[in-house]
């Protein structure tokens, strides 16, 4: 018998249950994984409170990972025993074993252990698309992250970073600050300190950042649209703090024929061709040492509740885990 978080309603940190769950063994392209790590995201807590509706009763999370036990008789790339991690559907990866889709599985390489990658897999191939194929950042360009002390933010940092861009971050404390400029932010910019959109302005030299990387939304969106460059982009790809109310394109043009997108990584990595390379581009970073995955929290897995509303409450920097 395994156990899982699972919720039976949508609402606050209090309907994730710790309960037990009978899994079957695997059939047709089917891997059984005994999971080691999972990883915790925000996209949980859009699952958990409804706005992103799921069919309840419902297993929780996208990103682990573990060993794989067991495999369906059609599975031809993976062997029992190997060390595998995901990010992606379907949902349920709040377990200690589950079973997962064969295409999902990337198996990890040597010296990424089992935390280092439930914490980076979804973070870090969202940053990858972000800067990789969201736009094409490159060498002298500009660009402004939220949230740049959470877990896609000190990635992105330090991966923009390393290709030549001047990073500009938001964070809400001074020591979020510190610790996003010890990741590559070369100007912290705390939003309770001064016009942050006066102060990315300056930095710039008034001609704006090339792109903006928000993942709070409501709060930041419109300020947003005011540090862009003219054709610049606007990638919102998360609401942290609510969904951004309807925009009437005409704002686009009058604010210098701006582009705005609402990506995810579901859709940059539809394909098992997208989600390898993603993943190999991730790999790269991190073992070249480019990027650091900073777990800065652990819970334990039964315990996801109380994770999720220290996640809420922005207590929680970088990364965080959850062990079952």
């Amino acid at each position: 018998m395994a156990r899982a978080i699972r919720m039976h309603q949508h609402g606050g940190p209090d309907v994730l249950r710790w309960e037990e769950v009978d899994v079957a063994r695997p059939t047709g392209a089917q891997a059984l994984v005994r999971q080691s790590a999972v990883g915790l995201n925000f996209i949980d807590v859009y699952h958990r409170t409804g706005l992103y509706p799921v069919q309840l009763p419902s297993g929780i999370g996208l990103e682990a990972a573990g060993v794989v036990e067991a495999l369906g008789p059609d599975v031809r790339d993976l062997k029992v025993g190997d060390r595998v991690a995901y990010a992606g559907g379907p949902l349920g990866a709040y377990a200690d074993r589950r079973l997962v889709p064969a295409g999902q599985l990337v198996v990890m390489p040597e010296g990424v252990d089992d935390r280092t990658a439930a914490a980076m897999m979804l973070k870090g191939m969202t940053a990858e698309y972000l800067l990789r194929r969201t736009v094409t950042v490159k060498h002298g360009d500009a660009i402004l992250v939220h949230a740049a002390a959470g877990g896609v933010g000190l990635i992105l940092c330090q991966w923009a970073s390393t290709l030549g861009a001047t990073v500009i971050g938001t964070v809400s404390t001074s020591a979020k600050a510190e610790l996003a400029k010890s990741h590559g932010c070369h100007h912290p910019l705390i939003t309770t300190e001064g016009d942050w959109v006066a102060r990315s302005r300056e930095i710039t030299g008034g001609k704006g950042v090339r792109v903006v990387y928000d993942s709070v939304g409501k709060d930041t969106f419109l300020r947003s649209l005011d540090c862009l460059a003219p054709r610049g982009m606007m990638a919102l790809f998360g609401q942290s703090s609510g969904p951004v109310d309807p925009v009437n394109p005409g704002l686009l043009a009058a604010k210098g024929s701006l582009f705005l997108t609402r990506p995810s990584l579901m859709a940059y990595n539809a394909t098992r061709a997208e989600l390898a390379d993603s993943a190999a581009a991730l790999f790269e970073v991190v073992a070249a040492g480019k990027v650091r995955i900073e777990i800065n929290q652990t819970y334990p897995l039964a315990e996801a509740a109380r994770a999720h509303r220290d996640l809420e409450a922005r207590k929680t920097t970088g990364s965080t885990v959850l062990l079952p």
